[in-house]
C-alpha cells in the first residue's frame, strides 16, 4: 500500500470511528433532577428570555453566545480541492470547530450553506447571526467571498472574518516583520512582489499595505497585474503596476516574495533576480511554488517559509483565527479590523523573539531559537493565547470598536493564562 493510500485509510477511520464526525455538544449546567429539569427549561427558562427581550446584551449573560462560534461555508473552495459542495466540506468546517475548542477554549457549531447566490447566502447567514458571538466564514471561493464578507460585516454587529483571506496574512505579516528585523530592513522600503491574487493574496496586500510598504506587485495566472490589462476585477486593481511591466521586472531586487498560487508559478531564474538575504514565502500547500531545497540551491542567503509542517517556518492560519476571535470576542467586539489584524501580527512576531520554553522544544525535539529558521511561533504554543488573544482584545478597545469600556489589559492576560492552568 502506498503512502498516500495508507494515510487516506487512516484518515477516514479516523472520522468514522467510533463515532462518526469529530464534535458534539456537552451540557454545562447540573442536569440530574426534576428542580434542574424545571430551570434549564420550562418554567424557570421563561426568565433569561424575557431579560433578554428587554437587554439584548443580556444574551452574553445568560446563553453561550458569548463563546459560541458558527464556522459556515458553502463549500466552492475547499482547500485546494475546489468546488466539492456544501454538504463535502462539512469534514473540514467540523476540523475547523476542533481548532478554535483546543486552542482559542471556543465552542463552535459548523453550518454548510448549499448556496452559491451570494444575497441569498448572506440573508442566511445574518438570518441565523443571533446565536452566534462570531462567525468565521470558510472555504468560499474568490471574487465572491470578498463581497460576502463585506456585506456581512456590515449588517452584522458581531466578529465575521473570512480566515482564508485574513489568516494568511496575519501569519505571514508576522514573518515579515520578523524577517525584515533579522536582516535589517524596513517595512517601508521593502519591495514586495505577491505570486497569486486570490482571497490570501488580496488580503495579503492590503495588510502588507496597511504596515507600511509601499511598493507591491501581484500577479495571477496571466502574468503582472499592470494598468494595461482591461481584466482585472476591483480587488487586483488596487494593485496593478505600471502598464507594460514584467514579473521579471517586478522581481528585480525585490526583497520579498510571497507564493500563493500554484508549484512552479514562478522560479529559481525570479529569485535570482532578488535582492541580497531575500525573503521568500512559498506557501502553496501541499506542493509550494518551490520546494526549499530549489531555493537554496539559486539563494543560500534566503530566509525561506511554506505551509508545510515538515519544514521551518511554517505559515498556519492556526496560529491566528483561535486567538483572533478569542480576544475580539471577550471585549464583544462590533468587528475585527485592520488594527486588530496587525496587533495580531506583532503579537506573534514578538512572541517568536521570547526565550522558547522546554516543553516546546521537546515537544518539537529540536532547540528552538530566533533566527532565520524560527521567525514563527509553533502552533503548540501555549503563551499564543496570552499574547495574541489579549493584543487583539487590546486593540480593539483601543480603536473603539469593543463593547466592553473597563478593559484591564495586565488583568485579560491573567485571565488567559488562568484557563491555560
Amino acid at each position: 500500500m502506498s503512502h498516500d493510500s495508507e494515510l487516506n485509510k487512516r484518515a477516514l477511520d479516523y472520522h468514522a470511528y467510533p463515532h462518526p464526525g469529530k464534535i458534539a455538544t456537552e451540557i454545562t449546567k447540573p442536569f440530574a433532577s426534576q428542580g434542574d429539569l424545571s430551570l434549564a427549561y420550562t418554567p424557570g427558562v421563561a426568565a433569561p428570555c424575557l431579560e433578554i427581550q428587554k437587554t439584548p446584551d443580556d444574551a452574553y449573560r445568560y446563553t453561550a453566545k458569548g463563546n459560541l462560534v458558527a464556522v459556515i461555508s458553502n463549500g466552492t473552495a475547499v482547500l485546494g480541492l475546489g468546488n466539492l459542495g456544501a454538504l463535502a466540506s462539512k469534514p473540514v468546517m467540523e476540523g475547523k470547530a476542533i481548532l478554535f475548542k483546543k486552542f482559542g477554549g471556543l465552542d463552535s457549531y459548523d453550518i454548510e450553506v448549499d448556496e452559491t447566490d451570494i444575497d441569498r447566502f448572506c440573508d442566511v447567514v445574518a438570518a441565523i447571526a443571533p446565536t452566534f458571538g462570531g462567525i468565521n466564514l470558510e472555504d468560499i471561493k474568490a471574487p465572491e467571498c470578498f463581497e460576502i464578507e463585506r456585506r456581512l460585516v456590515e449588517r452584522l454587529d458581531i466578529p465575521v472574518m473570512h480566515d482564508d483571506q485574513h489568516g494568511t496574512a496575519v501569519i505571514s505579516s508576522a514573518g515579515i516583520i520578523n524577517a525584515a528585523h533579522i536582516t535589517g530592513r524596513s517595512l517601508e522600503n521593502m519591495r514586495i512582489v505577491i505570486v497569486g491574487a486570490g482571497a490570501a493574496a488580496i488580503s495579503c496586500g492590503r495588510i502588507y499595505r496597511f504596515m507600511g510598504v509601499r511598493e507591491i506587485y501581484m500577479s495571477d495566472s496571466k502574468g503582472l497585474i499592470h494598468a494595461g490589462r482591461s481584466d482585472l476585477n476591483p480587488q487586483k486593481r488596487e494593485f496593478a503596476a505600471p502598464e507594460g511591466m514584467s514579473l521579471s521586472e517586478a522581481f528585480e531586487n525585490a526583497d520579498v516574495a510571497v507564493g500563493l498560487s500554484a508549484p512552479g508559478s514562478f522560479t529559481c531564474d525570479h529569485i535570482a533576480r532578488m535582492a541580497s538575504n531575500p525573503i521568500i514565502f512559498t506557501l502553496a500547500n501541499p506542493t509550494p511554488e518551490l520546494f526549499p531545497e530549489e531555493v537554496r540551491s539559486v539563494r543560500d542567503d534566503a530566509i525561506i517559509a511554506t505551509g508545510r509542517s515538515d519544514y521551518p517556518n511554517q505559515v498556519n492560519n492556526v496560529l491566528g483565527f483561535p486567538f483572533i476571535f478569542r480576544g475580539a470576542m471577550d471585549v464583544r467586539a462590533k468587528t475585527i479590523n485592520m488594527e486588530m489584524k496587525v496587533a495580531a501580527s506583532h503579537a506573534l512576531a514578538m512572541l517568536t523573539r521570547q526565550e522558547v520554553p522546554a516543553y516546546l522544544n521537546e515537544l518539537y525535539g529540536t532547540q528552538l531559537e530566533f533566527g532565520p529558521e524560527y521567525i514563527i511561533p509553533k502552533p503548540f504554543d501555549k503563551r499564543l493565547i496570552v499574547e495574541v488573544s489579549a493584543s487583539v482584545a487590546n486593540a480593539a478597545v483601543k480603536s473603539g470598536v469593543a463593547r466592553v469600556k473597563e478593559f484591564d489589559l495586565e488583568a485579560y492576560k491573567h485571565e488567559l493564562s488562568a484557563r491555560l492552568g
